[in-house]
């Protein structure tokens, strides 16, 4: 099937699910997760066989260790639970389709209604990690979106089972075989992203190469991030405890992720008391710091503190690294992380209101904490069941993107009138009567 098929039999399943009633999505999901539950065993079985040849391209340098441990369902105790109740909680959300956001008495008879619809076709490209095949699908399904799904080759034994679990369980439901596709070669992406007149919206998730190169090859609306450049800034005020507590979890809970930090200021006046703790705690964790002159010399010689360079404070290092500078204030620190980071998710670690006020307003990031892990950007951890990415656009979605990222909306309007409505009939002519314009309560659409 050539790629202008694939995305054509999207719409066409997109179009005809449009017609189903909501419970058939909520039926969907409930056999995914039935079959994806009975099928672990086999999927993990292709898991390993991905990570055995991933192991190899490691060994050889041909590979990221942090991209061998996004392949893994098993690098940690629950990740593929996780998985699984993750469509559980997809299913228990609200449908975000048919809210009604506005509605106006336009004139006796006349009410005009917007109301949130599927956005239609997603592509989806993504990196190494499987289980985003199952969180895409899980949100495409309750959302009411079709979607095309291409994996990389590093997870591509993984990918073909899950493909055929997937489709396996869509076959006894209602939801149109082409609803949830997967495609599995380079060019068939270079093909699928010329397809603007099927094809609705792309969702990359991987390098910033990867998102770049998407971003740079399509004229369909593009939803993600490059890079996930966090920042942590301890403030003057900073409590030591809250302070070690927030940078070692935003750094090493999962170093490879993109909402860990990768940036560390320090207001100076921290230099010789709170900063040496902290550096104890990051090197006693074997975290390796690329400090500026002035935290450099405030701390004990150490194999893992070294000289930075100025590239540093623009790197994803993805690895357990930190580049650390000194700022002399909290606004000094707006403006490093405005110029420096990526518009991801960035804290603040202070007991000064006003600074924390400062910081959430000054700081031009999709994400901003006060005395909180930047860990904490994740849809899961928002309550929005899962996510299909993190979006660091200022356009439609911004942050962990869930449900309500993943729906737009229409206009209804509809006319109850004997003779229907006309726009003839209204103006400041003879004849001719004002719109009422009068508000109307909020709640389901009329169709």
């Amino acid at each position: 099937m050539s790629a202008e098929d694939v995305a054509k039999t999207a719409k066409q399943a997109f179009d005809a699910s449009q017609l189903l009633d909501s419970s058939e999505r909520h039926n969907a999901l409930v056999a995914l997760r039935k079959a994806l539950t009975e099928s672990k065993d086999e999927i993990l079985a292709a898991n390993a066989l991905d990570i055995k040849a991933a192991k190899e391209q490691v060994e050889a340098g041909k590979m990221s260790s942090s991209l061998l441990k996004r392949l893994d369902l098993l690098s940690s105790a629950d990740k593929y639970d996780s998985m699984l109740q993750g469509i559980v909680d997809v299913d228990q959300l609200e449908d975000p389709t048919g809210k009604v956001s506005y509605a106006t008495k336009m004139d006796d008879g006349l009410e005009l209604y917007r109301v949130a619809c599927p956005i239609g076709v997603l592509l989806v490209i993504f990196e190494a990690r499987p289980e985003v095949i199952v969180n895409i699908t899980a949100l495409a399904i309750k959302s009411g979106n079709a979607a095309i799904l291409k994996g990389g080759k590093e997870s591509i034994e993984t990918q073909k089972v899950m493909s055929r679990v997937i489709q396996q369980a869509l076959s006894t439901t209602k939801l149109p075989p082409a609803y949830i596709q997967t495609v599995s070669t380079r060019s068939e992406i270079a093909s699928l992203l010329s397809q603007d007149k099927y094809i609705d919206l792309v969702i990359p998730r991987g390098s910033n190469s990867l998102v770049k190169s998407i971003q740079n090859g399509t004229r369909i609306p593009v939803m993600g991030h490059a890079d996930g450049l966090c920042a942590v800034y301890v403030d003057e005020s900073a409590d030591e405890k809250k302070a070690i507590r927030v940078v070692l979890d935003s750094k090493l809970t999962y170093a490879a992720a993109c909402n860990a930090a990768e940036t560390l200021l320090i207001h100076e006046s921290l230099v010789s008391t709170l900063w040496p703790a902290l550096a104890s705690a990051l090197v006693a964790k074997s975290v390796t710091l690329r400090c500026c002159p002035t935290t450099l010399a405030a701390i004990p010689s150490s194999p893992l503190a070294v000289a930075a360079t100025p590239e540093d404070y623009d790197t994803e290092f993805l690895e357990h690294i930190l580049a650390v500078k000194t700022v002399p204030s909290a606004a000094a620190a707006i403006e490093h992380i405005n110029n420096h980071s990526s518009h991801h998710t960035d804290s603040i670690v202070t007991e000064n209101e006003a600074n924390a006020k400062a910081f959430c307003r000054g700081i031009d990031s999709a994400g901003v904490y006060v005395n909180a892990s930047t860990r904490f950007a994740d849809g899961f951890r928002y309550g929005f069941g899962t996510e299909v990415g993190v979006s660091t656009g200022k356009t439609h979605a911004r942050g962990p993107v869930g449900l309500e990222g993943l729906v737009i909306y229409k206009y209804q309007l509809r006319s109850t009138g004997p003779d229907g409505h006309v726009t003839a009939e209204f103006g400041g002519g003879q004849g001719q009567r004002p719109y009422l314009h009068q508000a109307l309560p909020l709640g389901q659409a009329p169709y």
